[in-house]
């Protein structure tokens, strides 16, 4: 996995009361047809020869979240996940990337990683940290952790 800057977001449609904006992704200034919510790319990451790793926001001032999309230029957006959630806000900061993982601050002091597997894996109810959310479904491509486990809402642990 590396970190590449040739890949951006053009706005579709801006974020309503009830709806986050939409973005197409780009790739060194062509059009991918990849339509993905969000609107502020706060870093890409080149997993493979056709997937990346595309880490988004909404520019919402108090109540920011981060969405976590990979994408496979084939099969558009593969799999998306968020963290945040009300009345919580954070900044995407200290990005870190390795070979085989990315890790990042975003809400408080914890370090989040974030592995993506080849083939999808058994995605079991309850496993993922405190604040991520996901679609139903029963496979996963992104492993997401969190050190330390994230506050609750109202602070405590």
């Amino acid at each position: 996995m590396e970190e590449i800057t040739t890949l951006s977001l053009s706005e579709v449609n801006q974020a309503t009361d009830t709806t986050q904006a939409r973005s197409e992704v780009l790739i060194e200034d062509n059009s991918t047809g990849i339509i993905i919510p969000g609107q502020v790319l706060e870093a890409a990451i080149k997993v493979d020869a056709r997937r990346y790793l595309l880490f988004v926001t909404d520019d919402v001032i108090f109540e920011e979240m981060l969405t976590i999309l990979l994408l496979d230029l084939s099969k558009g957006v593969v799999e998306e996940l968020t963290i945040g959630g009300a009345y919580t806000s954070g900044h995407f900061e200290n990005l870190e990337v390795s070979p085989r993982s990315a890790s990042f601050r975003f809400i408080g002091d914890t370090i989040w990683t974030v592995k993506v597997s080849e083939s999808p894996t058994l995605k079991l109810p309850f496993s993922d940290p405190r604040g991520v959310s996901r679609p139903a479904g029963l496979r996963k491509y992104i492993n997401i952790s969190a050190n330390p486990a994230p506050a609750r809402a109202d602070g405590s642990c």
